[in-house]
């Protein structure tokens, strides 16, 4: 007998309709996917981008120069350097490259025949795969833009193309300009203040031995620091410091070493008269966004009782308590010396080489080991200036006991004659 084995039979396939929500779905999940994938390749080739910084000179044939142009941050300079800049933004602003384009700064006006010479700095961001293209385009933006009647901007023959520089370095000149700190702002002690937010003080730094924060200063200069002579009672050779600058002292942005310490000739520890001290440092810093330097007031600049001023520091939060991690701000008032001179305040105390700072009623003051730190006043344009260098007092807001700090101003001559600044 025959036998044939029944192979097994194949199953009918269950007919499906695909109902139009599921449809719209699908399509969605699909357009979706390629939207991703097509925004990472245009991320990729478009915005994967690098900042670039390019050197120009402009010549400005309807201004002559002046000695008053070379007068940091006189009305003059920093009008004509706006309107510079305002004219520059116009040109990229309304060109091919506007989203390209980030900012430009003049650095530097010098006199010329024809009038006067500005030389800038022009920042951009460029595609890594077309920054020869974009930058030969930014070149002839220039000139088609300044050949024109518009513009009160020519371009300088003697330097006629846009040049890279090395971006460390065109930071720090982009940075260099003294009182760029933080818009007037809003808040509550050193002993009572709040933590300062990041770039708010970029001048301000840390003295330390052993890695132990002891004082404050202020940065001046590339290379020099302006503090207390009070700070080099103990430890007088600079090979024993190390300078910290940034917010926080665990991880600061960078440090120095102590080339040498000037503390001022008729400075005695006994007393508080001339506690005054210029440092210079082993190699200056490079200037950035969060490294830069606090502005110094003309020897005749004058400050009205009652005006706002800001301290601030790493010093204790009250008398005897902890010393924070964080730069710690506050706001005070200028209080006027006969006022602080009164029998039942510092009676007498009080030179005119000082200024009196906080409030009568105390709480809001400096600290122990806000010593050297900055007291500092805004102009009407945000531009910071050193008022006061933190000195001494009785306790930490206390009672008709304020804060007495150095005046920077009646020491102008004396600062000037050790750093020429």
């Amino acid at each position: 007998m025959h036998i044939s084995l029944k192979r097994p039979g194949i199953l009918g396939r269950r007919k499906y309709s695909l109902k139009p929500w599921m449809v719209a779905v699908s399509t969605t999940a699909v357009l979706l996917a390629l939207a991703i994938i097509i925004g990472l390749l245009v991320y990729f080739l478009v915005y994967d981008q690098k900042t670039y910084y390019y050197q120009a000179s402009f010549q400005i044939p309807s201004i002559k120069y002046t000695s008053d142009l070379s007068v940091e941050q006189s009305r003059l300079q920093t009008n004509l350097k706006q309107k510079l800049s305002n004219e520059i933004d116009v040109i990229f602003q309304r060109s091919s490259l506007k989203h390209h384009y980030v900012k430009s700064q003049v650095v530097n006006f010098r006199p010329s025949n024809n009038g006067l010479k500005a030389d800038m700095l022009i920042k951009f961001q460029f595609p890594l795969n077309n920054v020869d293209t974009l930058k030969s385009q930014a070149d002839s933006i220039l000139h088609k833009k300044l050949q024109s009647t518009e513009s009160f901007l020519k371009r300088d023959i003697s330097f006629p193309y846009l040049r890279e520089m090395n971006a460390a370095q065109a930071e720090n000149i982009l940075n260099s300009d003294c009182g760029l700190g933080m818009e007037y702002p809003q808040t509550a002690r050193i002993a009572d203040g709040k933590p300062a937010d990041k770039a708010s003080w970029p001048w301000q730094s840390s003295l330390q031995v052993d890695g132990v924060h002891l004082c404050g200063a202020s940065l001046i200069g590339s290379q020099w620091l302006l503090t207390s002579a009070h700070c080099f009672d103990t430890y007088k050779n600079p090979k024993l410091w190390t300078v910290s600058f940034g917010t926080t002292l665990s991880r600061p942005l960078t440090t120095r070493k102590m080339a040498s310490i000037i503390i001022h000739e008729n400075y005695a520890s006994h007393k508080h008269d001339d506690d005054i001290a210029v440092v210079k440092l082993s190699s200056p810093v490079l200037f950035s966004e969060n490294l830069r330097r606090v502005c110094l007031p003309d020897a005749t600049f004058q400050v009205l009782p009652k005006s706002k001023v800001f301290v601030t520091g790493w010093g204790a939060l009250k008398a005897n308590g902890p010393f924070p991690n964080s730069l710690q701000e506050v706001e005070i008032e200028i209080i006027s010396n006969d006022v602080c001179n009164q029998v039942n305040v510092y009676g007498g105390a009080v030179s005119s080489g000082m200024i009196c700072a906080g409030f009568l009623t105390g709480k809001l003051d400096a600290c122990e080991g806000d010593s050297g730190g900055p007291l500092v006043i805004s102009n009407d344009r945000s531009i910071w200036y050193l008022l006061g260098i933190v000195s001494w007092g009785i306790d930490c807001g206390k009672e008709n006991k304020p804060g007495i700090y150095t005046r920077v101003t009646h020491y102008r001559n004396w600062i000037k004659s050790k750093t020429n600044i």
